[in-house]
């Protein structure tokens, strides 16, 4: 059913909350009748203070406009979001849900008691199988978005998530495109990269987002966040990198170098993501790539996917059929439209079937949400049968005493419900008082995430060793990590300084498998022997050391081991091995993570001939310590 009035969709991003207002024109389609944006900051990107400043941007940026529409469909960010791919075999359509619920049991990697998801067939293969979107977000993150539009006055009526609305923005602009195209909306904190082939759809959300850039940027100029973000906006751009010159601003040579080096992990997943499309998804070759997201207009971004990709590159207009108000400045639009995909996409959802309808809206707040709908209405009912007491008294002054009795009636049954009021009031008060002490104890444990911010921060120096080291030794090199080394028995009675085993405290990174990253570079790993549950480490191997801080009675970790495993190189240069290993090394030192003094290597270089590769110790000081 179209909808004449006006309604506003909200887009809250890591780095900005995106608004924009339509109304459905004559022809049944999307008019735009205003739109703005506000910047998060870095308070945007941390979660304890992420729905405060969201609530604030959102409240100042409908004071600005002017806005008084009241219905509004939200969108949130991809790094809140779970989403999976998943083929379930030919079944009854009675028996489709009960399937997909346990697909989700399997692959949500958070308890569904605690999630919202929701799922979209999107069709079946040629063998018959089910094709089926699988989309998850902790119900809490949900319920913050809620309580943000709330406090503005606004009634939730959906909540959506980015790829989502980025695909129904792009098929009701783009519906003409049938061969194979790719959609990459670069974010602050994530990107997302979808691709399109006649009927078929997929998406994979990819770990990587500008705000990378500025931090990188931000430490090695010592700016703070704020101010290297403004100059990033201002003053960077991709450098094309061999015989460009480099600019005379130092600002500028250090950003466009940055920006070169996140781009050039950010084609690396995308260029895997085409190859798993093809593989595992049985997609056609892109022919051409769409960019979108507020970090894709940083000069030169287009020409070096163009580059890389070899395809041509240009940048969306989720706006190409959408009538725009004539009180809207086109120019100024213009500048920004390509980063109205989610919000245009959210808009949709209002006019009719759109290609994917997900609604991660938690039972809570749908009861909420139904409560306020029809709390007029019990208003309403309330003041009528006021209205009606006083008017039969007026007109029937004879039957007065009647109504004085019926009007003491009616006092008598509403009592009940001004009790229930008052209880409510109670509960939701305890509700707020729980929701608070939940985010101060979430605040607490914001740390515990530290183990992952390692690991990642590990995963990419390892790719820049393996680019670096392959230019400098003219052959295509591999390094990964093969075993990180922790000390399950410090709360159990071992030793502080010293693992129970090898066997114990190592365990393989989800990114650093040794048999799988052999099969990677061509290899075949031997069969390995099962060592003995208190075998020592082998010789040149490191020691599996975990040490606690000196303060007493913490469970800090400052120092860790990683145990290296890389391609064995020397058959084409003789120190190949060694420049792998202290380009390890080297960059380790540099990295901001770590203390350059007590970071280095560990143990001997020792090569595996059975397996081609060689293996080396490495030892990691933390700068901040981390708590099991």
């Amino acid at each position: 059913m179209l909808n004449s009035k006006s309604f506003l969709t909200v887009d809250f991003g890591a780095g900005s909350l995106k608004l924009a207002e339509f109304e459905v024109n004559e022809v049944g389609g999307l008019r735009l009748k205003e739109y703005g944006f506000k910047s998060l900051g870095a308070e945007g990107a941390q979660e304890a203070t992420r729905e405060s400043t969201m609530q604030k941007a959102l409240q100042e940026l409908l004071a600005e406009k002017g806005i008084r529409s009241k219905e509004v469909n939200v969108c949130a960010p991809g790094f809140h979001v779970f989403s999976k791919f998943v083929k379930l075999p030919p079944v009854e359509t009675s028996k489709v849900t009960q399937i997909i619920q346990y697909e989700a049991q399997q692959n949500v990697p958070f308890p569904l008691a605690e999630v919202v998801w929701d799922y979209q067939i999107l069709g079946s293969t040629a063998t018959g199988e089910l094709e089926v979107l699988l989309v998850a977000i902790k119900a809490d993150i949900v319920e913050g978005l809620f309580r943000v539009t709330e406090s503005a006055g606004l009634r939730l009526q959906l909540a959506d998530v980015s790829p989502a609305a980025l695909c129904n923005a792009f098929r009701y602009n783009y519906g003409d495109l049938e061969d194979c195209t790719m959609l990459l909306d670069i974010g602050a904190k994530t990107s997302n990269l979808l691709f399109f082939e006649k009927g078929k759809v997929y998406s994979r959300s990819i770990n990587l987002g500008a705000n990378s850039i500025t931090q990188d940027f931000a430490n090695e100029s010592k700016l703070p966040f704020p101010e290297a973000e403004k100059k990033k906006i201002s003053e960077g751009f991709v450098s094309l990198g061999g015989a460009y010159e480099e600019p005379e601003n130092a600002h500028q040579a250090a950003i466009s170098k940055i920006a070169r080096q996140f781009m050039t992990r950010l084609h690396i997943q995308v260029n895997q993501t085409m190859q798993f499309y093809r593989g595992q998804q049985g997609g056609s070759a892109p022919q051409r790539l769409f960019l979108s997201g507020g970090a894709s207009i940083m000069p030169y971004t287009a020409q070096f996917f163009a580059e890389k990709l070899n395809v041509p590159v240009e940048y969306f207009n989720p706006l190409r059929n959408v009538q725009i108000d004539p009180a809207i400045n086109l120019e100024d639009l213009a500048r920004v439209a390509h980063s109205l995909g989610e919000v245009v996409g959210l808009g949709l959802r209002n006019l009719a079937h759109c290609p994917v309808e997900l609604n991660l809206m938690p039972e809570s707040t749908l009861n909420w949400v139904q409560f306020n709908q029809k709390k007029p209405y019990f208003i309403a009912t309330v003041f009528s049968l006021v209205a009606v007491v006083f008017a039969s008294g007026l007109l029937f002054k004879n039957l007065a005493s009647v109504n004085a009795d019926e009007l003491e009636k009616l006092k008598a049954s509403i009592q009940p419900l001004l009790a229930r009021e008052v209880q409510f009031k109670k509960a939701y008060g305890d509700m707020k008082k729980s929701e608070q002490d939940a985010q101060q104890i979430a605040s607490w444990i914001q740390n515990r995430y530290g183990w992952g911010d390692v690991l990642t921060e590990l995963h990419r120096v390892l790719l820049q060793v393996e680019g670096e080291t392959s230019n400098t030794l003219h052959t295509a090199t591999g390094v990964w990590i093969e075993k990180f080394i922790t000390d399950d028995a410090l709360g159990s009675g071992a030793g502080a300084d010293q693992a129970p085993g090898m066997s114990e405290a190592a365990s393989t990174l989800p990114f650093g498998g040794d048999r799988r990253m052999m099969e990677r570079y061509g290899l075949r790993p031997a069969a390995p022997a099962a060592p003995a549950a208190d075998a020592p480490p082998a010789e040149g191997q490191p020691a599996a050391t975990v040490k606690k801080t000196a303060k007493a009675g913490t469970n800090e970790v400052d120092s860790v081991t990683i145990l290296c495993r890389a391609v064995n190189l020397t058959a084409t240069e003789a120190s190949a091995n060694t420049v792998i290993a202290y380009a390890v090394e080297r960059m380790l030192k540099e990295d901001p993570m770590f203390n350059k003094e007590e970071t280095g290597l560990s143990g001997a270089i020792n090569v595996d001939e059975a397996t081609g590769t060689f293996t080396f110790g490495m030892n990691l000081k933390l700068k901040q310590p981390l708590k099991f």
